[in-house]
Formats: C-alpha cells, sequence, structure tokens
C-alpha cells in the first residue's frame, strides 16, 4: 500500500504518475487532478480537458481566453 500525497489515505489501490519528471502517489483521480491539473488562468477552474494555451498562460475554454485578450482563438462547435 502507498499513501495519497494529497489526502493521506493508505490504499491497496493506489497508483503513480511521472509528471515533469516527478514522481507523485494518489488514491484516486480526483486528488490525480487536484494536484496536477493546471488552473484557468481567467476563471480558476481545473482544466481537466485539452484546455487552450496561449501566450504561456492556460485557459478552459475560447470563451475565458477571449475574455483575457486572446483574440484567435474558438470553441469546437
Amino acid at each position: 500500500m502507498a499513501k495519497c500525497e494529497v489526502c493521506g489515505n493508505d490504499y491497496y489501490l493506489s497508483f503513480e504518475v511521472i509528471a515533469s519528471g516527478a514522481r507523485h502517489t494518489f488514491d484516486s483521480f480526483e486528488c490525480a487532478i487536484h494536484k496536477l491539473a493546471p488552473v484557468c488562468d481567467h476563471c480558476g477552474c481545473k482544466i481537466i480537458g485539452h484546455g487552450i494555451e496561449a501566450n504561456k498562460t492556460f485557459y478552459c475554454c475560447a470563451n475565458c481566453a477571449r475574455q483575457s485578450g486572446v483574440t484567435e482563438v474558438k470553441d469546437h462547435a
């Protein structure tokens, strides 16, 4: 068993994720998202999907990017 680095749960089904060369241990995808997902620079939500990166900044959607001044983005219909 291994302890989740977010919630501290010592769980027999814990798993490891290696991101940017760092090894992380979690007991759930929820904890992994909480720790690793980028945050939208406009609205502050966790970006779980692809999101948008513009000018070295992450946004959850084209609307948030546009509201922050990024003009060349479009959501898929």
